[in-house]
């Protein structure tokens, strides 16, 4: 199993590898949306289109736990739980991801628009890739983007609801985080009706 098998594997489902590290005797590899592609494709799925919850949560564990059967492979999903698995600590450990200046995670291709649907183990050991982490400073303007400035001193979740909730807070319900895309790395990548879907989720 090499990491060409993996990207075929993955491709159809518009999902790619967004980083690995070792893992017990293994490999894991985190998969997230390969976009800008993913969202068309998603929504031609059965689980976007039948009207019940959590549509993308449902996909990716359909979807992950199949190519994890052709691949001998092991799924893990950040929904899953308690216990719930420690996505952040893995994507850190891949050398593609840092915490950035405003505390979310940092993508080194898709920014602060990378997201998990799930991660895969693999029993083949690959070599850990070279550290290509962003920087901080390549996040350092994005706290100063936000209209309540909910990201200042950590993360007031609830100042961030009421506005993205409010008539003011349209830009942002329809386009996706003010903050995220004030990060240059990745943010031509994520189409606004996809960051809408998640942002009506986070309401």
């Amino acid at each position: 199993m090499t990491e060409d098998d993996l990207a075929r594997a993955l491709a159809p489902h518009h999902l790619t590898s967004l980083g690995h590290c070792p893992m017990e005797g293994g490999t894991l590899c985190l998969i997230g949306p390969d976009e800008p592609t993913f969202w068309p494709a998603f929504k031609q799925s059965p689980e976007y289109q039948d009207g019940d919850t959590n549509p993308m949560d449902r996909w990716s564990l359909r979807v992950l736990t199949e190519v994890a059967q052709d691949l001998g492979a092991k799924p893990f999903f950040p929904f899953q739980g308690p216990p719930y698995r420690p996505f952040q600590t893995w994507a850190l450990q891949t050398g593609r991801f840092a915490n950035s200046a405003i505390g979310f995670l940092a993508h080194d291709e898709r920014g602060l628009f990378a997201s998990f649907r799930g991660a895969l183990w693999l029993p083949a050991l690959w070599p850990l890739a070279p550290n290509t982490a962003p920087a901080l400073s390549a996040t350092a303007m994005c706290a100063a983007a936000c209209p309540v400035d909910a990201l200042a001193d950590g993360y007031d979740v609830a100042a961030c609801k009421t506005h993205v909730a409010s008539p003011q807070g349209q830009d942002c319900r329809k386009g996706g985080c003010l903050s995220r895309r004030a990060c240059a790395i990745g943010r031509d990548r994520r189409l606004p009706e996809q960051s809408a879907f998640h942002m009506k989720a986070f309401l």
